[in-house]
């Protein structure tokens, strides 16, 4: 079970997305408008769904206002027609999107990977040249200066450097890191390899490498 907000402005979704998620055992707490959310206190939620379009403030701009309040993962709810649009909402802090209209079985499959990595045990440290890993506490560091990634960046950087050398598709490391075995969508992987390699250069490494038509490995 785990405690879920789902955020989004038209009442009919709201009901759908609390029906099929308490089938899970999961509470759901539904809020029509991004200023109710900017007023709660977000710590207590495991997850957080945002419908990207939303009037006055939209799911990208919420999303940035509270990355830096909760650290749980962040999905956008979003048409097919914005699909591209949804790579800005990733650089913002946000971790995967599901498009409208969605299916039952996907939306939980979605979210239950995500919650499922979560909640996974890792208690180890390890270091690649000067980026260490702290798998317990999920961070990064290069030269003992942390690394801002989001839940996401750092799962796909953990699982390439612990597979060092291999290279993985973009369908495989969806698959590998969110646990979705389905209609894994390449550009969220595209979209936070950019951001990594975006962080990881301000710090001056650069890991991960792209081998070209097959994928991403860590060097």
């Amino acid at each position: 079970m785990a405690n879920l907000l789902a955020v989004d402005d038209e009442p009919a979704v709201l009901a759908l997305l609390q029906n099929i998620l308490q089938k899970d055992g999961h509470v759901v707490t539904v809020v029509s408008t991004s200023s109710q959310v900017l007023t709660m206190q977000l710590g207590a939620f495991d997850l957080i769904l945002l419908d990207v379009m939303m009037p006055k403030m939209d799911g990208f701009t919420l999303c940035r206002e509270i990355r830096g309040k909760v650290d749980c993962p962040i999905l956008f709810l979003t048409a097919k027609s914005m699909e591209n649009d949804v790579m800005v909402g990733l650089g913002e802090g946000g971790d995967d999107y599901i498009i409208k209209p969605f299916g039952a079985g996907e939306l939980r499959a979605r979210i239950n990977a995500h919650l499922r990595r979560e909640n996974r045990e890792r208690r180890n440290v390890f270091c690649i040249g000067d980026v260490h890993f702290n798998l317990s506490g999920k961070e990064i560091t290069v030269q003992d200066v942390m690394v801002p990634f989001t839940k996401s960046e750092y799962a796909i950087c953990e699982f390439l450097a612990l597979n060092r050398g291999q290279v993985f598709s973009k369908e495989r490391i969806y698959e590998s890191v969110f646990g979705f075995n389905g209609d894994s969508d390449s550009a969220t992987i595209v979209e936070h390899i950019k951001n990594i390699r975006a962080k990881l250069g301000k710090a001056e490494v650069s890991p991960v490498e792209t081998v070209w038509g097959i994928g991403y490995r860590w060097k």
